[in-house]
């Protein structure tokens, strides 16, 4: 005996169904059997909905790292940039504190100043010279002593239009007259070729000078006005076989360091009376 056709399996399947959500809706007799199915159900809901979370949670997490990474990398690059300012404005207050003391000493000097950069230094290892950018248009002349903010430098030696050259006081082809502060014994400082080093020549072993001795200019010679400072005594030595002391001194001018100079000229009596007053009023005008 043949059991029922496919069809007649699927007409009545599906009879069935009906029949069942029919029921279902007018009697409510499987809200129970719903109820208990769904909480069988859950956990496989829950597991089916994890790779999804898990994926969201993944995509936002590398959009917060994708975005951290952009703020990092932004706030480097600021941060360079305002490093960068920074060593600018540094150098700068450096160079204002510099141009504070040239235009303070050349007040206590009372002399006529002009200030100058430097625009080049002789590589030459056996010539100490430097070259600034101001020349004969600015009234530059031959001979002319040049200082920093601390003590004398050198002194004019070339000139042109637009610069000039300047023959450092460490240079063994320079020689500067000067006096100890201490007790006023005259001496001739001479350049040695080395960048922080002269030697006081032709002083006797009896002379009365010592380490610490500070050396200004005697003003013999007419090339540097009396009482600019110099140089410190480091070392007085006496060698048995010469007949005078060997004396080193120390510049006071940064030599190998500045880029400012002043070349001092000579006032007259006049001259230097109106520049002092000018000093005084400035210095009562400040707060």
């Amino acid at each position: 005996m043949q059991g029922p056709s496919p069809t007649a399996r699927l007409v009545l399947a599906i009879v069935a169904a009906l029949a069942l959500l029919v029921i279902d809706h007018s009697y409510r007799h499987l809200d129970g059997l719903r109820a208990s199915l769904s909480v069988l159900v859950h956990p496989l809901y829950a597991v089916a909905g994890v790779p999804d979370r898990l994926l969201q949670e993944a995509q936002g997490r590398l959009a917060d790292e994708e975005a951290l990474r952009r703020q990092t990398a932004e706030l480097q690059r600021e941060n360079l940039r305002l490093k960068a300012r920074l060593q600018r404005l540094e150098a700068l207050e450096a160079e204002n504190r510099r141009l504070r003391d040239l235009l303070g000493s050349s007040f206590k000097l009372g002399e006529r100043v002009l200030i100058a950069e430097l625009l080049a230094v002789d590589l030459d290892p056996f010539r100490h010279q430097v070259m600034v950018d101001k020349g004969e248009t600015a009234g530059v002349f031959v001979g002319q002593p040049v200082l920093d903010a601390r003590a004398v430098m050198g002194q004019v030696v070339r000139i042109a239009p637009l610069s000039a050259t300047v023959l450092l006081i460490t240079d063994v082809e320079h020689s500067l007259p000067v006096q100890v502060l201490r007790n006023g014994l005259r001496a001739i400082a001479q350049g040695t070729g080395l960048p922080n080093r002269l030697e006081l020549v032709h002083l006797p072993k009896n002379a009365d000078i010592q380490v610490g001795d500070r050396l200004v200019t005697s003003g013999l010679g007419g090339r540097f006005p009396a009482g600019y400072p110099v140089a410190r005594v480091v070392e007085v030595r006496d060698e048995p076989g010469r007949p005078f002391a060997i004396v080193l001194a120390e510049p006071l001018a940064r030599l190998d360091r500045a880029r400012e100079v002043l070349l001092v000229s000579p006032l007259s009596a006049g001259q230097r009376g109106a520049t002092l007053a000018d000093g005084a009023a400035q210095v009562s005008a400040e707060p």
